[in-house]
């Protein structure tokens, strides 16, 4: 399932990439179509690839450890506070 996703994820990426090099490729000529491929590849790499790429690497973590919650902020004064001076 794991490499469904990096294949499938590397595909979009190869393929936005390519429509927007096709698309700046296309520019001098034909202004009108060389826009569609750029708006499309950008389009499908931040609203189809990355958002694949997100849920793979996400699977299986906890989110609210991520969240800034009061319980996270307190955590991370209490790390502050047990630091050493080292530079003496």
């Amino acid at each position: 399932m794991k490499k469904k996703y990096n294949y499938l994820t590397l595909g979009i990426l190869l393929a936005s990439l390519g429509a927007i090099i096709y698309g700046f490729q296309l520019k001098p000529d034909n202004e009108a179509l060389a826009h569609k491929f750029i708006g499309f590849g950008t389009l499908s790499l931040f609203f189809v690839a990355m958002p694949l790429f997100l849920i793979k690497e996400s699977k299986g973590k906890n989110m609210k450890d991520y969240m800034l919650t009061k319980e996270n902020i307190d955590k991370m004064k209490n790390k502050e506070g047990k630091k050493t001076n080292n530079s003496q």
